[in-house]
């Protein structure tokens, strides 16, 4: 576990300073691993995964592995600076501020490409909320929360326009900050599905892969919309609501029609990286309501859970 996101200036202050970098550490561990196995998850319809780069040109999952280790001390100075603390616009600016040393961490690690940006907005706000929260904290109060965070304004700096602000205007939807505006309600699926499929007895690769599934079917995914316009986005909320009528991927039948949605995203040079941002989340909220100290392993790197290549 990493230790070095903290001045060690902390030591010594008292117990509970202690006590708060120690559960900031963790929880920072818990956003990078749940990143790295949000990339490594496969077979992931137009997402980079174990088998290649899917609709991106500037990523890799290499890359991707080096952007989680790269934000992980700023996620964890977020958590750290929100322990003991409750949602205000001081901290919400001080957490823009440090959000902003991520971006330029990530884009130094990645040689400039964009791999995890969304990310630190969506994870950054969760992890501040639930750092507030106690060991017995449930998914709805650490969202409840984060969407108290997102509603004070960034007074400090100048809005700038991003591709989900474009996005937004042409085609009339929310995007990320609305979906934290919101207390991500798509959380609200990806969570239940998670369990669901456990409780059934799926393998970890097909409930994740499912999650993803009904995430991608409900999201206004602003990644696809700014790649390939509505198009993109209407194929892949159809695409993955048929994996989730066929069964799921677990089936033979729900496996056919990911790939073919796989296919589809990449002729349209598409990603859903909203979906696997919100994924990372729902594994990190999983694993903070399950009290877990490490969000296990990606495991779909055997041949029966790979039946196709990018």
């Amino acid at each position: 576990m990493r230790t070095d996101c903290l001045s060690n200036k902390v030591f010594g202050a008292s117990w509970a300073v202690l006590n708060d970098q120690a559960q900031a550490v963790r929880m920072a561990g818990l956003v990078r691993q749940a990143l790295i196995a949000e990339a490594e998850l496969t077979p992931k319809p137009g997402l980079v995964d174990r088998r290649g780069a899917g609709a991106h040109i500037d990523l890799s999952l290499a890359i991707m592995r080096r952007s989680a280790l790269a934000i992980e001390p700023y996620l964890c100075q977020m958590a750290f600076i929100s322990s003991r603390s409750h949602p205000s616009q001081p901290l919400r600016e001080l957490l823009a501020v440090i959000g902003r040393d991520a971006e330029r961490a990530m884009l130094k690690a990645t040689s400039g490409s964009n791999s995890h940006k969304g990310a630190i907005w969506i994870l950054g706000l969760l992890i501040s909320a639930s750092a507030m929260q106690d060991d017995k904290a449930r998914a709805s109060a650490i969202t409840a929360t984060a969407k108290m965070i997102a509603s004070f304004e960034d007074r400090a700096t100048p809005r700038l326009v991003s591709h989900g602000d474009v996005v937004a205007k042409r085609y009339g939807v929310t995007g990320a900050r609305g979906e934290a505006l919101r207390g991500f309600p798509v959380v609200d699926v990806g969570l239940p599905m998670l369990h669901s499929r456990r409780a059934s007895g799926a393998t970890e690769n097909v409930a994740r892969l499912d999650t993803l599934l009904s995430i991608m079917s409900r999201l206004d995914d602003t990644c696809l919309l700014y790649r390939g316009g509505e198009e993109a986005l209407v194929t892949a909320k159809a695409g993955a609501a048929a994996v989730e009528s066929a069964g799921g991927s677990g089936t033979a039948i729900g496996s056919q029609k990911l790939f073919r949605l796989d296919r589809r995203l990449l002729e349209l040079g598409a990603s859903p990286g909203g979906s696997g941002d919100l994924l990372a989340a729902t594994l990190f909220l999983d694993a903070v309501e399950r009290r877990q100290n490490e969000v296990q392993a990606d495991r779909s790197g055997g041949s029966e859970d790979i039946h196709g290549t990018h």
